[in-house]
């Protein structure tokens, strides 16, 4: 299966020091990886380096064998119009009221969409979402799960293809939790790439094609979920970062 995003001997530090190490990794196409490791490992700095929102200090990140950091304006326009991302805490802008932060990413990549179009678009994706209120408040009057909600509508607006979930389903409720992992299924389904973080295990069973371990800011294991899981349940220095 060929590779859609690949890192190579990549490394990312902060001031609380370095956070990725020397990584290097390969995400394939039209398949689901799960990235997990204990809190603090470095999971979600790994995946923003997939994503290209962060630039790494050394290393390269690839999307279908383009740099992203060398891509020209229209090219990395392309990108971000094919993929989505999800952050664990919504990062959701707080000065704009909802409708206004579902429209923004059809504007930017639909600017050929009548108002009128972006208005339906809109209503139909927060209908697949669950979501039934008040499109026209501020992020402030919802709760931290609405938020993920939303912050879900506007990651699958542009019916994108790869997608970077950073604990998705955290702070939602079962039934909402399970009605966004059915979006995500049928994605896969579809085709789409999906690189996700959860410490959910029967998430990780069941959506996983293979699993990513990171370590201390190391990529320690890339391997199909039932020949890693399993391992690493019987190892208590990891599973403190999962919930089973």
């Amino acid at each position: 299966m060929a590779g859609i995003i690949e890192l190579k001997n990549v490394s990312f530090s902060a001031q609380e020091g370095n956070i990725i190490q020397d990584v290097s990794v390969e995400f394939e196409e039209s398949k689901a990886a799960a990235i997990v490791g204990p809190s603090g490992c470095g999971k979600s700095t790994l995946l923003k380096l997939a994503a290209g929102l962060l630039v790494p200090e050394q290393g390269e990140v690839f999307y279908k064998g383009k740099n992203i950091s060398m891509m020209t304006r229209h090219e990395n326009l392309q990108f971000r119009r094919s993929s989505a991302f999800v952050f664990q805490d919504s990062a959701l802008w707080a000065n704009q009221n909802l409708f206004q932060i579902l429209e923004l990413p059809l504007k930017i990549h639909f600017p050929e969409m009548s108002e009128k179009q972006r208005f339906n678009q809109i209503m139909s994706i927060a209908e697949k979402v669950g979501y039934f209120k008040d499109l026209y408040v501020r992020p402030a009057r919802l709760s931290m799960g609405e938020q993920k909600i939303i912050a879900f509508a506007r990651a699958i607006i542009n019916n994108p293809s790869l997608f970077f979930l950073d604990e998705w389903t955290e702070s939602l409720d079962d039934n909402t939790a399970e009605w966004l992992v059915r979006i995500v299924r049928a994605k896969k389904e579809e085709g789409s790439t999906i690189l996700f973080i959860s410490h959910d295990i029967r998430l990780i069973m069941e959506l996983a094609d293979y699993v990513v371990v990171v370590t201390e800011g190391r990529m320690s294991v890339k391997a199909a979920n039932d020949h890693v899981l399993g391992d690493l349940l019987l190892n208590d220095s990891f599973t403190i970062g999962i919930a089973s």
